[in-house]
């Protein structure tokens, strides 16, 4: 049973089916679900993404705004988002604190390690906004590189699907699900389970990286239980 893992929850499974904004009934759903480990005695750190509200290459695609600039108007995005799982959290009575890449000390705390990783030997979850602070990089890879940081045991990356597939599910009926897959066949047959750099980079810390239906209630809980039979493990 992994005892401290990260949770990574992508900005379009926040809104919903209308595809923008927030839906405050998946907020507390996220939340109760969170509550279940830390129940468990888990330590929870999140991130989560930004494509509810806006993604950096969507915004930069016509020219007018540099990519620089819409991949940091992203990273804000996922400040909102965390801002908003951090009071879903706080409404059930589970002890959060949000860390930001990029300095607001109004909103969160500055992303400092040593404190995460205080905050999470005290039970808090803390939720990591910003991606990585720096642009080119993926809330994925922000996702890796701070569970790598913070030691955790698992990253699962928490979806609308229960794994991850040959091919598009949704367009053929004939793909297969892969239950387990190694980090170079991800990389070298280029399967989407997150961009290169986050697997490599999970590769080189040894980092188990689960993919999951985040809307199978209590799925977190199995996997870190070690019962993988709903998801798919790269490891």
């Amino acid at each position: 049973m992994a005892k401290r893992v990260l949770v990574k929850f992508s900005g379009e499974a926040l809104a919903g089916d209308d595809g923008y904004g927030i839906d405050t009934t998946i907020l507390k759903y996220i939340a109760s679900e969170i509550k279940e480990l830390v129940n468990n005695g888990i330590e929870v750190a999140i991130v989560v993404g930004g494509g509810n509200i806006i993604r950096g290459v969507s915004a930069a695609k016509d020219g007018i705004i540099k990519r620089t600039s819409g991949d940091y108007m992203g990273m804000l995005a996922t400040v909102i988002n965390g801002v908003a799982i951090q009071e879903a959290l706080e409404s059930i009575g589970v002890e959060s604190r949000l860390q930001s890449a990029i300095d607001m000390h109004q909103i969160g705390e500055s992303f400092i390690v040593r404190r995460a990783i205080r905050h999470l030997e005290k039970g808090r979850v803390v939720v990591f906004a910003a991606g990585t602070g720096n642009p080119y990089f993926t809330t994925d890879t922000a996702a890796t590189l701070r569970a790598s940081e913070i030691g955790a045991e698992l990253l699962i990356k928490a979806t609308k699907v229960d794994g991850v597939y040959d091919r598009d599910p949704n367009r053929y009926d004939d793909a297969k699900k892969l239950n387990e897959i190694s980090y170079d066949k991800a990389l070298g047959e280029h399967i989407k389970v997150m961009d290169d750099t986050a697997i490599a980079l999970a590769k080189e810390n040894k980092l188990p990286i689960v993919v999951c239906n985040m809307f199978e209630k209590s799925n977190l809980l199995s996997i870190i239980n070690g019962d993988y039979s709903l998801c798919s493990i790269v490891k």
